[in-house]
């Protein structure tokens, strides 16, 4: 956090930046109260400590301005004249609570515990509301898929220990959604759950993003700032695309996993932070590896628990009940009385190979249930690109027959094969037969080799 400390005794000042800082947080301070909210409209803080009283100054008025000001803002008085009376009047008057002079080190620390504490709660809070509001379906993650449900049962597993990990998969199948519940699940769900996304950035801002940096560190940079890992500190950083990171912050992920620690961009001292790391990729990162664009060192790291989401095409018994749940929510979200789709709609998405994934299918039927005019969706309500083709989609998993999968596979392979010698002997097959089998599917429909 960052904190001002408004005090017109020097020494409480010197000696209330040193007990911050020492817990990690940024401190400022302010001889008057005419400087204190001048700073305050000048830069962002977290936490004011005023002092009730400033020379000729009076807290409890400065402290009616601040409440007027920034309503929001927490504000602990130091008094040297504790009493009852003062306490109930600061709080009525808006303060977080006070703090009797002489006071220590601790104390003061302990009261900086409390406000990071009200802090996440009232983050908490706001997370919970927008659920309420229903501004997002809530992930499913209960899955009639064998491989979905296995890797279901090793989630449950490794959320409640602090071990690294690796989501692996194609865009659009749920990765951040099933990092975060891995987070609600764990040991850690009261505290911090801190999100990074690693290809949206350059190197320079995703430095700074994650590790923070100090004024005139480089252009731009006009205030101090504190990064995402000083803000996931205690709780859950998720670096979402991690193979997209940069040899040179991998090397600094990789110090910070090993030895807790790292420095702010421009800044000598070196910071610890003990989180928890979750990490999301499409990428292949043995091929990486192998590549030598990503650290075979960190790689292990991060690989402690490894789990592949599955694309949406592999799971075809998730894909009416992901199908039910999106047009439920939204149905209820918009006012609308849709209650199914038509055997149409139901063909076309069961056939439709999802190259999107659960993304893909989730603005589908946001997009369907607002253009439906009946009580179903209808296959005209779907995006053009489910309907444009009658020929079905082949692939494995796919509610097709073993007949259909086996020519789609034999044309797959002609077709990337310089010969048929070449190609029988991948398919282990002989000539003559896999001649045969080009010459029965000839004879049958176009869509088949």
């Amino acid at each position: 956090m960052k904190i001002l400390i408004v005090d017109d005794d020097k020494t409480i000042r010197l000696t209330s930046v040193h007990a911050v800082k020492t817990e990690g947080h940024e401190a400022e301070t302010a001889d008057s109260g005419s400087v204190a909210l001048l700073k305050l409209r000048e830069d962002h803080y977290d936490l004011v400590f005023l002092d009730l009283r400033i020379g000729d100054e009076d807290g409890l008025e400065v402290l009616n301005t601040i409440g007027k000001l920034f309503p929001n803002l927490p504000v602990v008085l130091f008094t040297a004249h504790a009493t009852i009376e003062t306490a109930v009047e600061a709080m009525k008057r808006g303060a977080f609570d006070y703090l009797e002079k002489p006071f220590t080190p601790t104390q003061l620390r302990q009261i900086i515990t409390r406000v990071e504490h009200a802090y996440r709660l009232q983050q908490r809070v706001h997370e919970l509301e927008e659920q309420a509001a229903g501004q997002h379906p809530m992930a499913e993650f209960c899955s009639d898929d064998p491989a979905m449900a296995e890797i279901m049962e090793l989630i449950h597993r490794a959320a409640p220990t602090p071990a690294a990990v690796l989501l692996l998969g194609e865009t659009g199948t749920g990765k951040s959604a099933l990092a975060r519940y891995i987070h609600d699940n764990s040991h850690l769900k009261q505290q911090p759950y801190v999100t990074v996304n690693c290809a949206n950035l350059s190197r320079e801002l995703l430095e700074s993003d994650l590790f923070g940096h100090v004024k005139g560190a480089f252009t731009g940079a006009v205030k101090d700032t504190w990064g995402k890992v000083d803000a996931a500190k205690g709780g859950t950083l998720f670096l979402d695309e991690v193979g997209d990171l940069s040899l040179e912050i991998q090397a600094k992920l990789l110090r910070l996993l090993q030895d807790r620690q790292y420095e702010r961009i421009g800044e000598n001292k070196t910071r610890t932070a003990v989180i928890r790391v979750i990490t999301a990729t499409n990428h292949n990162l043995e091929k990486c590896v192998r590549e030598r664009t990503f650290r075979e060192d960190l790689y292990y790291r991060l690989n402690v628990i490894s789990v592949t989401v599955p694309a949406l095409r592999y799971r075809f018994l998730d894909l009416r009940n992901l199908s039910k749940h999106f047009l439920q929510f939204f149905s209820q979200q918009l006012g609308r009385k849709i209650t199914d789709f038509s055997e149409e709609a139901w063909e076309a998405i069961i056939h439709y190979p999802w190259p999107g994934n659960i993304r893909e299918l989730r603005n589908a039927i946001e997009r369907a249930t607002i253009i439906a005019q009946g009580e179903k969706v209808g296959l005209g309500d779907l995006p053009n690109t489910l309907g444009v083709t009658e020929t079905k989609s082949i692939y494995v998993g796919a509610p097709v027959t073993l007949e259909e999968l086996e020519e789609e596979h034999i044309r797959i392979v002609m077709d990337h094969s310089p010969s048929i010698a070449s190609a029988s002997k991948i398919l282990g097959i002989n000539q003559a037969t896999l001649y045969r089998r080009r010459k029965k599917a000839a004879n049958g429909t176009e869509t088949h080799v």
